[in-house]
């Protein structure tokens, strides 16, 4: 049999990459071509024209017709859209869609985010919230990663803070004063004795400005809201811009930046509950936990700072070594007992002004790994102690106590009436600006 020549070269070297993609016309057109071709090859050898029904002229074009046909079955799936290639290479997008409407009858739109690697993150514009965060497993397997609800209603109705930005103050203000240049200023009171997330109305219950945009390896929603002098007790006009970024290594990260015309205390941060076996699967105890925090700032029976920052060693919110969140939980401590579980804010270990390692978790059983870093000097963990089961989120979960987690970055508690820790005070003239990631992976 004479040599495949260049042509089936051609052939084997195109269906090992799967990069030639021709339609059925193409394939007719090119059989055509190789069978005149072979007429005229096997023509030129001999010196004198080869007949139709000769054994060779058919052996021949048996085995080159063959390749053809072959090539055909590789690529018909590509053109019947069917195919699934071994090594997706997916595409950024953003995609805008409504979301129902609040209370007042304000439409809220929903923002899907996607990488090219399919990790998928969806915000609202009611409280900015996330409401889903799509990530694979260690077997390529996506599941929602954080806790909320079907429909924006639910969100307008019910107040656990799922997926919210929150503001202008996150965590707690003790009996809900603080005293700013010789002005006493009077918050709601909201959590007990205390003002707590900003407010009876705090950021996550408005309706945010959003702006859609995409850039190389990245997309993403910036969220705007101006809150007017006097709003929720707070002095100044305040105007926030929360910019949601998704890029191509996994990053989801919240940038925030905010501006005033008068001083006020500002501590943004981001209220998603997470729960990396999967949205309502299970409680959050079987979580591996790792902070990068040696102190911690101790609270009251109504979970304000004491104003000390004391050592973890010793005590059951050592975290500074991978421990399981369930290990020592219930143990009889008056902090624990205080926060019914974890509800306390770490001091994170910081060199430098940049971004730094505040946490890392890891869940056994899918491999999902979640690494939190952060301009701010502490992070808020919370073991969803409050949750109860009366609560029914996304696709009927039940959210029962402990089914979620957060990790809220942040500033500490009650700093306006604490002059020994870090300043939240925002002044005329100043921007406030802070960076938060949270990478996934699996391992």
């Amino acid at each position: 049999m004479p040599p495949l020549g260049d042509f089936e070269a051609t052939l084997q070297a195109a269906t090992g990459r799967l990069t030639l993609t021709p339609s059925p016309v193409t394939i007719l057109w090119v059989s055509y071509l190789e069978y005149d071709r072979t007429r005229r090859d096997m023509t030129r050898h001999s010196g004198q024209p080869i007949p139709r029904d000769s054994n060779l002229y058919g052996a021949t074009m048996i085995h080159r017709i063959s390749v053809l046909l072959a090539l055909c079955l590789t690529l018909f799936p590509f053109w019947t859209g069917s195919a699934v290639p071994s090594s997706p290479q997916g595409k950024d997008m953003i995609k805008k869609e409504a979301f129902g409407k609040t209370p007042g009858g304000k439409p809220v739109e929903l923002y899907t985010l996607k990488n090219k690697h399919g990790m998928e993150v969806r915000a609202m514009t009611y409280g900015g919230a996330i409401v889903s965060i799509r990530v694979p497993d260690k077997k390529g397997h996506f599941d929602d990663v954080v806790l909320g609800f079907d429909k924006a209603d639910d969100y307008t109705s019910k107040v656990p803070y799922f997926g919210a930005i929150i503001g202008r103050y996150g965590n707690r203000i003790a009996k809900g004063k603080f005293t700013l240049d010789g002005k006493e200023y009077t918050l709601p009171l909201n959590d007990g004795p205390n003002s707590l997330h900003g407010g009876d109305k705090g950021f996550d219950k408005v309706v945010w400005e959003a702006e859609p945009f995409e850039k190389p390896d990245e997309v993403g929603v910036v969220f705007k809201h101006t809150s007017p002098d006097g709003d929720e007790g707070y002095p100044g006009n305040l105007k926030v811009t929360v910019t949601y970024t998704l890029n191509d290594k996994n990053e989801l990260i919240f940038e925030y930046h905010a501006t005033t015309d008068k001083a006020t205390p500002v501590n943004l941060t981001n209220h998603t509950y997470f729960n990396l076996a999967g949205d309502g699967q299970r409680d959050v105890l079987g979580h591996e936990l790792l902070l990068n925090a040696d102190t911690f700032t101790p609270v009251n029976k109504t979970l304000i700072p004491t104003g000390k920052i004391v050592s973890v060693k010793g005590t059951p919110l050592d975290f500074t070594k991978p421990m399981v969140v369930g290990a020592r939980i219930d143990q009889k401590d008056d902090q624990l007992i205080f926060g019914r579980g974890y509800d306390h804010n770490f001091v994170l270990n910081r060199k430098d002004k940049g971004l730094t390692l505040a946490a890392r978790v890891y869940e056994p059983t899918t491999g999902r790994v979640m690494e939190v870093y952060t301009t701010e000097p502490a992070v808020q963990f919370y073991s969803g102690n409050f949750l109860d089961g009366t609560l029914t989120g996304k696709q009927g979960h039940v959210y029962k106590v402990r089914y979620g987690f957060c990790l809220e970055t942040q500033h500490y508690p009650d700093s306006p009436n604490e002059p020994s820790f870090p300043s939240t005070i925002l002044r005329p003239g100043q921007t406030y600006h802070s960076t938060t990631v949270y990478k996934f992976s699996t391992r």
